[in-house]
């Protein structure tokens, strides 16, 4: 018996030790947190959010928190953990002058929650697409990048850095560079590219598997570009084309040169028609067009006349070459008289009255800023907050709102089994709010961490990457 009692022993503290070693180890653990189901709109209370390796390894209820060894424990009682924020237009440019500055806007956006960004093309494609393997390897903090590189122009752009071309088999050799390039997208824009060539680049992309992204030229009809392939319209002005009877006749004028470029644009916003706009954004929705409407970049230039923005708290984290580049709209701006300021805020508003409309219909609205350089008081970072407070404003709802900046970009990128959602096996890029975004979508900007790739920064650590960023500006500013 003795013998038997103490195996049976033996076999208890083996048991126990086992016990002990079967705790998973993670690196982080977010206990007693509310996780938000952007999907659905569910509050799921009293989670943990298990985090190995820059992944989400569980969500559970946090009575399972014994399950886990982790290297840190974060209190997330009363927080909200939303998937990290996607904004899915910024820029970075300005010249080469200019790199040091634009790579220094990369911390602003983590300081601010935005975990992912589209970079959708400027002059400094070979930066970025470093930043963008920098970042991915751990090596620069920075949201995950995804670029479109060099956008696809004509002969003669007035942007540079652009791809021109002039014939087909100029684009077939930039789409051939772009894809050596390793792009996630492709840009393409109509300053000077003819429109046969603007839809053949279409057609040759989507030949490809390339998703493509798109300003819409004037002198072609909606009905042309969906037929095409477009996969997102940028700005949500050009989605006034399918709103219009006229589109057909205005893009034959325009094309014809009958019409000049402003005309045009007036003819479309006088011939706006609710009934046209609901079959002709139905439409765009059945071809799979998202749209990255970028509101808060036009409504500030639109409201420059009411609104100083010259004394701007947050123009201390810019550094100088980007400030200069926002002249040139400003003082553009300023050459209006009092019908064209009218007509500017106007616009800004029959642009803002096109969201609900256009979510109504099914269209995949993504949220993006269009920050970067030459856009005005548009800021990386807390520029995506002020975009969401206009969704709203405009008429979506915050879960709607919500979706646009973690669902949208994911699923228009095919990104969907890494991000979009806090659950198992997806990227660990994450927010932790003080309030429920659910119920105001102002509680985006009351950010209390973030997960990026899978390391926590607190409050103490985003206010240190805010204070970085105005230090080097201030030193850069002494120098002048």
């Amino acid at each position: 018996m003795r013998k038997f009692a103490g195996a049976a022993a033996l076999t208890l503290v083996l048991a126990a030790a086992g016990g002990a070693s079967a705790a998973e180890k993670v690196d982080l653990l977010v206990r007693k947190a509310t996780v938000v189901d952007v999907e659905t709109g569910r509050l799921l209370p009293d989670r943990l959010v298990a985090v190995r390796d820059g992944t989400v390894v569980a969500v559970d209820a946090d009575r399972a928190a014994k399950r886990f060894d982790a290297a840190r424990v974060i209190d997330g009682e009363g927080k909200f953990v939303i998937p990290g924020l996607w904004d899915m237009h910024v820029h970075f440019g300005g010249g080469e002058a200019l790199i040091e500055e634009n790579k220094d806007l990369l911390p602003l956006y983590v300081a601010n929650g935005v975990t992912t960004v589209r970079d959708c093309a400027g002059d400094l494609s070979d930066s970025v697409l470093a930043w963008r393997a920098q970042v991915a390897n751990g090596e620069l903090l920075g949201p995950t990048i995804f670029t479109s590189g060099p956008k696809l122009e004509g002969i003669n752009s007035i942007w540079p850095g652009d791809l021109e071309v002039g014939s087909e088999a100029e684009v077939r050799a930039g789409l051939d560079k772009l894809q050596a390039m390793h792009v996630d997208f492709v840009k393409i824009t109509d300053n000077t590219l003819k429109p046969e060539l603007f839809l053949y680049a279409l057609g040759e992309a989507k030949a490809r598997g390339l998703k493509t992204s798109a300003h819409v030229p004037l002198s072609l009809t909606i009905d042309q570009i969906e037929a095409a392939g477009l996969g997102s319209i940028e700005h949500v002005d050009y989605a006034l084309k399918s709103a219009s009877p006229q589109d057909a006749e205005i893009s034959a004028e325009y094309a014809a040169g009958k019409l000049t470029y402003t005309q045009a644009r007036d003819r479309l916003v006088e011939s706006f028609d609710p009934k046209t706009a609901e079959v002709g954004f139905r439409k765009l929705a059945q071809h799979g067009v998202a749209i990255t409407p970028t509101l808060n970049g036009g409504r500030v230039i639109a409201y420059l006349d009411q609104e100083d923005h010259a004394h701007d708290p947050y123009l201390r984290y810019l550094g100088p070459g980007l400030k200069a580049t926002y002249a040139w709209r400003i003082e553009r701006a300023a050459k209006d008289d009092a019908a064209a300021i009218a007509a500017r805020h106007r616009r800004a508003e029959q642009d803002a009255s096109l969201l609900p409309l256009l979510q109504k219909a099914g269209v995949m609205l993504m949220a993006g800023t269009d920050a970067g350089f030459l856009n005005s008081y548009n800021y990386p970072g807390v520029g995506l907050h002020d975009e969401l407070k206009l969704f709203v404003d405009a008429g979506l709802t915050p879960l709607q709102t919500l979706q646009a900046a973690t669902l949208a970009g994911p699923k228009f990128l095919g990104q969907t089994d890494r991000y979009g959602a806090v659950a198992p096996g997806k990227a660990a890029d994450l927010v932790i709010l003080d309030r429920d975004p659910l119920k105001d979508i102002s509680a985006t900007r009351a950010i209390n961490g973030v997960v990026l790739h899978g390391k926590y920064l607190d409050r103490a650590a985003l206010d240190g990457l805010m204070q970085t960023a105005a230090d080097k500006v201030a030193a850069a500013e002494a120098k002048h």
